[in-house]
């Protein structure tokens, strides 16, 4: 049985939400390995919004289904190698498994290809021009 916590460190200060003691006071008698890792959340609705908006935009300056653009930079950026039934395989990973700084790195590849292969520009929600292009692309999905 393993035991979870979260710990958040601000101001030098750290918390966590439940005590240490009462979580080892739940593990069998044995040896145990403490890892703190960075928690991460997954990918946001607003990451996922904007990435279909993206995709929607190619797909009016491409023709391309917007779903064919998400599976090609899945393909292109998510893919790992995995060993299914002792064979080596390349699969196509999913922005659905992805947590927030995943999804950024994902997203800022994506902005960075259709800028240089499509000679499209893709922004982000601070940029100068951000509303219009929500204004151009939000309905068309």
């Amino acid at each position: 049985m393993s035991q979870t916590a979260i710990l958040v460190k601000e101001k030098g200060v750290v918390r966590i939400d439940k005590p240490f003691d009462f979580m080892c006071s739940q593990l069998r008698n044995g040896r145990y390995k403490l890892t703190i890792e960075r928690y991460t959340e997954s990918r946001t609705l607003s990451q996922n919004a904007l990435m279909w908006l993206w995709f929607t935009c190619i797909e009016q300056e491409t023709g391309t289904d917007k779903q064919d653009v998400h599976d090609y930079y899945c393909n292109l950026f998510l893919r790992r190698t995995a060993f299914i039934n002792g064979r080596e395989t390349v699969i196509a990973g999913s922005t659905s498994k992805l947590n927030t700084l995943q999804m950024t790195e994902f997203m800022n590849k994506v902005k960075a290809d259709a800028a240089v292969e499509l000679g499209i520009t893709l922004p982000l929600p601070e940029d100068r021009y951000y509303q219009e292009f929500i204004n151009e692309y939000k309905y068309r999905r």
